[in-house]
């Protein structure tokens, strides 16, 4: 079971300046990226106490993988890897990369950054965007990296194996539904593939993008929805689109409940006020158990 995780975002009092929590014209702390509000308010990733509360939360759900975004080397998300692998680790929890379309990334240097990190104890690589790059190149990179496991951005099972992938993932939660699972974790089986599909509760970028279209939560329906599917598609892991990627609204990380102006998850399985802040992680260990049983 593995869960997204986005370590980028700053504060002025931890790293002087914010970070993400701007982006779209947003003027934080009043007003943020997102059209939810943390309910830890904006935080520094780079916050020990911060990092520590977010591993704690995701053990407790019962997720067993965080797959840190990564943009390469000497990136912000790059240098605060060390701090997310040990708090992780202290939580007992072991840490994927997820290998985003980082200027510059083509198959060659995309495997020598998963040579880079494999020093770091990673052996698990989630490529976004794997179809903009030749499926011959990923066959012959793969077939030189055969002690870590590789999952392909896809929802084409024949794509992943012609790229020689352990599996592949769909991470995206707005275009993707539960009921597709099945098929898809079908063809990967007979493929000799991982079926790793993505679950997530929504999708709403309005705050922090261009992006118009939303899936609304329906209350926790919709995350339902998607864990219905993977369970009943048999999957082989979950990955769960997100922990806290508040910018598309896809975050399941304790949101402010009554935050003027903003969502909250009020009403998700009937939940009100402190309790529904943690509603979609209460309800992910719901599903892990699910899932694991």
């Amino acid at each position: 079971m593995g869960i997204f995780y986005y370590p980028w975002f700053a504060t002025p009092q931890q790293d002087g300046a914010f970070a993400h929590w701007q982006q779209g014209g947003s003027a934080p702390p009043a007003s943020l990226a997102s059209g939810f509000y943390p309910a830890r308010g904006p935080y520094s990733s780079a916050d020990a106490l911060v990092l520590g509360a977010q591993m704690r939360e995701i053990a407790a759900a019962g997720v067993g993988t965080v797959i840190a975004s990564w943009w390469g080397r000497g990136s912000l998300e790059d240098r605060r890897l060390p701090q997310v692998i040990a708090a992780a680790r202290a939580r007992g929890l072991s840490v994927a990369a997820h290998l985003e379309p980082y200027g510059g990334r083509t198959v060659a240097a995309t495997e020598a950054d998963i040579t880079f990190l494999r020093t770091m104890g990673i052996s698990d690589f989630y490529v976004w965007a794997s179809d903009s790059l030749p499926v011959a190149e990923w066959a012959e990179m793969n077939d030189r990296l055969p002690e870590v496991r590789t999952f392909a951005n896809t929802n084409l099972a024949g794509r992943a194996a012609g790229g020689g992938f352990d599996g592949f993932y769909t991470y995206d939660v707005l275009l993707f539904e539960g009921a597709l699972f099945p098929r898809l974790c079908g063809q990967a089986r007979r493929l000799g593939l991982l079926c790793a599909p993505s679950v997530g509760p929504g999708y709403d970028a309005r705050r922090a993008t261009d992006d118009d279209r939303v899936r609304s939560r329906r209350n926790g329906a919709t995350y339902d929805s998607m864990w219905r599917g993977a369970v009943k598609a048999r999957a082989d892991l979950v990955t769960i689109t997100s922990y806290n990627e508040w910018h598309e609204g896809t975050q399941i990380e304790p949101a402010r409940a009554g935050q003027r102006g903003y969502e909250g998850y009020e009403g998700a399985w009937g939940l009100r006020g402190r309790q529904a802040e943690t509603a979609y992680l209460d309800r992910t260990a719901y599903w892990v158990g699910r899932f694991t049983r």
